[in-house]
């Protein structure tokens, strides 16, 4: 049997259509992981660089297994820059329908606020990168007090209340 060129296309396409929905699955991870995993240890480097220069920061002793982003291998502050532009990015997956907070309610994606929230947050990576671009440390001062905004927002609305009612 011969597959006509419109045929190939429309399977083609069909076969693009899945790959592309299940790759937009929700990921295993619920959103107290997501935070504790990525926002949490990325936020602290761009923090830390408020008070000690990134530049003057010495290399572990096996910068490859270096824990300290800011003493690995890409540390110092091309760390804060990486740090910062994964906040921007990982804001996404805050975004992602069905993904569950750790109390299993689901992540309120449809919330106007929380999406205004996302943005704020991604927003607050940008500032970051462009502070840590600088490696001025007054404007990693500016630039993490417009994190802690973002992120105080989000966690007064949404984190801080009873475990049960989180996400509510």
């Amino acid at each position: 049997m011969r597959i006509t060129r419109p045929a190939r296309a429309l399977l083609a396409g069909c076969a693009l259509f899945i790959w592309i929905a299940d790759a937009q699955a929700p990921a295993p991870a619920n959103l107290g992981q997501l935070m504790k995993g990525t926002l949490y240890p990325e936020s602290n480097v761009v923090f830390a660089a408020q008070d000690q220069n990134p530049a003057e920061v010495t290399r572990a002793k096996d910068p490859n297994m270096a824990t300290d982003l800011l003493q690995s291998s890409y540390g110092k502050w091309e760390a804060v820059e990486n740090s910062a532009l994964a906040i921007a990015e990982v804001a996404t997956l805050l975004e992602i329908p069905g993904r569950k907070c750790a109390n299993g309610v689901d992540v309120p994606v449809r919330n106007a606020d929380w999406m205004k929230f996302v943005q704020q947050l991604r927003d607050a990576g940008m500032t970051a990168y462009t502070a840590a671009q600088s490696k001025n440390q007054d404007r990693m001062i500016d630039a993490a007090d417009v994190m802690t905004k973002a992120c105080q927002g989000c966690h007064l609305r949404y984190r801080e209340k009873r475990a049960a009612e989180r996400c509510k």
